[in-house]
């Protein structure tokens, strides 16, 4: 399980505030909300890659913080928009970064991108080509090879899709909720589409201004808005397909 309690930031105004959320194990949350709303800014505090003014994360249990951070961060594959690929090193060097340092084997890397290949869609032969010479949607799917590299039990994946073309798009989606019902990952998703938070997650949590106003079903949010923000995000975004 993820924890988040009671986490605030800011910078030059308030980002996040007193924010606290659960992802339990296994389960997939969308998180959703306005542009500036503290969705990444979460993302990146749980992550390791900024410091919370206050609050706690935990990751399965265990309090993240300067002891511990490293060892956390190999338990949760982060996938980004764009994909942040490193352009000067190939799709395969760019998977292979962590696990060189830990000092896998050729072998035993070889094996592992193979079988993420295949779970992912991805022609092995494109592994030696570097980040200006794949589309779009192979970029996406090699940022998400190198994300589940580790095996981690954790994926956190920051508007993973937001850059792509919409037909390429559609069929990612559907390849990723595959792969999240396949391997039974713990998921934190962020995105600004309702109807990708729909169809990818079991819980939708939607943010405004840096506060939680709202968890539940994608039928829950629709039928049952807490306030007039929520009817009013919800109507701004029509015919969902929410199965």
């Amino acid at each position: 399980m993820i924890e988040v309690k009671n986490i605030t930031k800011k910078y030059d105004k308030k980002v996040l505030n007193r924010v606290s959320l659960e992802v339990p194990d296994g389960k997939r949350v969308s998180l959703i909300g306005p542009s500036g709303c503290g969705k990444s800014t979460l993302l990146r505090i749980i992550m390791g890659l900024e410091k919370a003014d206050s609050g706690e994360i935990f990751i399965d249990g265990s309090r993240m913080d300067t002891n511990n951070i490293r060892e956390l961060r190999q338990s949760i594959g982060y996938v980004i928009q764009n994909g942040g690929l490193f352009p000067h090193l190939t799709a395969r060097e760019n998977c292979t970064l962590v696990t060189g340092y830990l000092g896998w084997s050729k072998e035993k890397e070889n094996q592992r991108l193979l079988e993420l290949a295949e779970l992912t869609s991805i022609d092995p032969s494109i592994l030696d080509r570097k980040p200006d010479n794949l589309s779009g949607g192979q970029a996406q799917r090699i940022s998400l090879m190198r994300a589940l590299m580790l095996d981690p039990p954790f994926i956190l994946l920051d508007e993973p899709l937001g850059s792509i073309d919409p037909l390429v798009r559609y069929d990612l989606q559907s390849d990723l909720k595959q792969i999240f019902e396949a391997l039974k990952k713990t998921v934190l998703l962020v995105t600004h589409d309702l109807s990708e938070a729909a169809f990818l997650g079991d819980t939708i949590v939607l943010m405004k201004a840096g506060v939680i106003v709202q968890k539940g079903s994608i039928e829950q949010i629709m039928k049952n808005p807490e306030n007039a923000f929520v009817e009013k995000f919800v109507s701004a975004r029509r015919n969902l397909p929410v199965s």
